[in-house]
Parts: C-alpha cells; structure tokens; sequence
C-alpha cells in the first residue's frame, strides 16, 4: 500500500512573510474603504470603479473578478452610473452584450481615491529608489508575471 507523500511545513521566516503578507492585504483594504467611503463610495462599488479604469467589462466578467454574483454587480454599475461614474456601452465584439466602462469624470474619482491612499505613500516614502524597485521585482516574481 502507497503512503502519501508527507508535505513540509514551512520554515519560520517562510510563516513570518506569509504573515506580514496578510497583515499588509488587511491594512491596505481597511484604508481602501475609509478612502472610499471618503469619496461617498462603498468598498464594493470603489473596487469595481477601479477595475473598469483599466478596461471596459462585461457584468459577468466584472461579478467573477469580484468574487460575487452578477446581480450584485448590476446595481453597484446602476449605483455608479447614476452618479455619472459609468456607462454601458455595447461590446465591441459582441454588440448583443453590454460592457460597462468608467467615464472621464470616473477615471478621475478612481485616480483620486489611489492617491488618497495613505497606506501606499508613507511607508514606501521611507524607502529608497532602489528599495523600491526591488520591493517591486520581487512581488512580481511572486505573482508570477
């Protein structure tokens, strides 16, 4: 009879990063909402503003990339649209399906809230030029791209 093979636990320092991983991911959305909610956003309707600054999306594209249901999504872009945010356009491929995309004045909101982010100015402020690039290099090596 074969065993399964027993996997490692991760070293110390490997927990520590995982950790301070976390830990960060936290800090980052907590004051992603208080910035939201600064620019009279919800969390929900923030992030969905900013997805579609770097491309218009179909609902179901965006309810998938949001981790929730296309209904959800449908009255965050009604909630935007109304306020002048977003529009639905039909898709260039498929003129049958509607994308929603992030008007001029949206743009301008999503870039605002970024720069409102505390969080990423003042710590990375400490670090050097170098120290950022590296900071930088290695995340994309972790995501893998």
């Amino acid at each position: 009879m074969a065993t399964a093979p027993r996997t490692r636990r991760p070293d110390e320092l490997t927990l520590e990063v995982v950790d301070l991983i976390g830990s960060v991911v936290a800090r980052y959305h907590e004051e992603y909402d208080e910035a939201a909610a600064e620019h009279a956003l919800t969390g929900a309707q923030a992030r969905l503003l900013s997805l579609l600054t770097l491309e218009p999306l179909p609902m179901r594209k965006l309810a998938h990339k949001l981790k929730c249901e296309p209904s959800n999504v449908t009255g965050i872009v009604d909630r935007l649209e109304s306020r002048g945010l977003v529009e639905r356009r039909p898709d260039p491929a498929d003129r049958r399906v509607k994308v929603a995309a992030a008007t001029e004045e949206g743009r301008r909101m999503a870039r605002s809230l970024r720069e409102s982010l505390r969080f990423a100015r003042e710590p990375l402020a400490g670090l050097s030029h170098s120290e950022r690039l590296a900071l930088r290099d290695l995340l994309l090596r972790m995501l893998g791209t």
